[in-house]
């Protein structure tokens, strides 16, 4: 298997696409942030004294999702063109959802595995001082479209 983010001594390398032809592409990933069940009780009643947990979670995801560039050295510089981060409460926890698309040289899954790790922290960093148990759990891709590997889903 070749590594495609090492030259041929092994040093890291960002991957040319310049050549490659822009096409659709989509990712889904999936990540769970483990509460007490007081602490998703606040959830549920919006009463956490930090404010809209859900709302700021959400908004930061969409944010990270364009800015993945920034974060991780290797990875391109695409354009985001749509990203969704869903919410669910649960017993246990917030599961997060995120699916980001382009139409682009190469694929969303690492920003969408962006979104869904910084919306976990922002709900950590809002629901930290109400519960010290909490954590981040089972970040993973779930799903992605388009490109030169087509389509792909992990079997759960």
């Amino acid at each position: 298997m070749e590594l495609t983010h090492l030259d041929s001594v092994g040093q890291a390398r960002m991957v040319d696409v310049t050549e490659k032809t822009p096409t659709v592409r989509s990712a889904t990933a999936r990540g769970f942030v483990r509460c007490a069940p007081e602490t998703v009780a606040l959830l549920c009643d919006g009463t956490v004294p930090k404010g809209d947990v859900l709302a700021v979670a959400r908004i930061a995801g969409i944010s990270a999702a364009k800015r993945t560039a920034d974060l991780l050295p290797l990875a391109h510089v695409i354009g985001v063109h749509g990203a969704v981060l869903d919410i669910d409460l649960t017993d246990d926890g917030v599961e997060l959802q995120a699916t980001v698309r382009t139409a682009d040289r190469t694929g969303v899954e690492m920003e969408a595995l962006t979104a869904v790790s910084v919306a976990a922290l922002a709900i950590v960093d809002m629901v930290k001082g109400v519960d010290r148990s909490v954590s981040v759990q089972n970040l993973r891709i779930t799903a992605k479209s388009g490109g030169r590997s087509g389509d792909w889903v992990r079997t759960e």
